[in-house]
């Protein structure tokens, strides 16, 4: 969730693997949009989702992990351009930190919602209403917005006005590299991680017990299980985010020759792949969503089947 997660200045890379590098985030980056774009459309096409929470939270974090991809391949790719205008930078770093921030939050927010429906079936229309869940998402970017917005403040106020309009290789370290950025950023971590895995923690153990206690079928139990724990893997993946800095710190000295290569790696691996196990785990495990996107691709394919609501 720290800013500093986003690319690094490429350095030392020659031509090919630069282009190699370019290629694959990319690539990566078109498929997993394409995909999420599909469960955008079926949301956009299907009023059936429109009244339940759980639709709009998925289909929020979808769109959001969408829009980071788009935000942290391009700054990519801008590290292997001419230099950029600061103010544009700040810009692109402020909406690429809000996204990278928003997807814990979201996942967090998600894993309450499972929470309530299992544990608090009875309460569960009451407290997960559809204007409540817009309010959750406006907060969480709100809360995402107010530390991006401080490290331009900061910046400001620690700098000449005149950096705004210079030119920059466009990567957080290079515009927010002041010792109070340190300081906000190590404070921002550690109010971030706490949260998110307190909530995690608790929520995900709850529902996990209660699905084992109160179910008595042996299948059914086995099955809400497995689902829990692929929600966990999903989450877990999305966290490595917070530990990679310090798994860089440690590779680094070890291996100075590959820096760039360790820095690479850790960013594909912790940016750009758990967007794509996001649509696996929430969208194609859900009956009700696999069904219209079983319909989807029939009629792709000119075999259109009907769906039974």
């Amino acid at each position: 969730m720290n800013s500093s997660r986003f690319p690094s200045r490429p350095g030392q890379d020659d031509f090919k693997d630069a282009f190699i590098k370019n290629f694959i985030v990319v690539f990566l980056g078109v498929a997993i949009s394409y995909i999420n774009g599909v469960f955008v459309f079926i949301f956009s096409r299907s009023p059936v989702f429109y009244m339940e929470s759980r639709y709009i939270l998925y289909i929020h974090l979808v769109i959001n992990d969408t829009i980071m991809l788009c935000i942290t391949v391009t700054l990519q790719v801008m590290t292997y351009f001419p230099l950029v205008n600061v103010s544009v930078c700040c810009i692109l770093l402020l909406l690429g930190s809000m996204t990278y921030k928003n997807t814990p939050m979201s996942l967090a927010g998600m894993a309450v919602e499972r929470y309530i429906a299992i544990c608090k079936p009875l309460r569960h229309s009451q407290i997960c209403t559809v204007r409540r869940t817009y309010m959750l998402i406006i907060f969480i970017w709100i809360v995402t917005f107010v530390p991006g917005l401080a490290d331009i403040i900061i910046l400001s106020l620690t700098r000449p006005l005149t950096i705004f309009t210079s030119n920059i290789l466009c990567y957080s370290l290079a515009i927010y590299n002041t010792s109070y950025h340190l300081d906000k950023a190590i404070v921002e971590y550690a109010l971030f991680l706490s949260f998110v895995w307190i909530t995690l923690i608790y929520t995900y153990f709850r529902v996990f017990f209660a699905a084992k206690t109160a179910t008595t079928d042996a299948v059914s139990a086995k099955k809400a299980q497995n689902t829990i724990l692929l929600h966990g893997v999903q989450l877990l993946l999305c966290m490595l985010s917070y530990f990679t800095p310090l798994l860089e710190l440690i590779l680094i000295p070890f291996f100075p020759n590959d820096k760039f290569k360790i820095l690479f790696s850790n960013f594909v691996i912790t940016s750009i792949l758990p967007r794509l196990l996001t649509p696996l785990i929430y969208g194609i495990r859900d009956q009700k969503f696999f069904k219209y996107i079983k319909n989807y691709f029939s009629v792709c394919t000119g075999k259109v089947r009907p769906i039974k609501t």
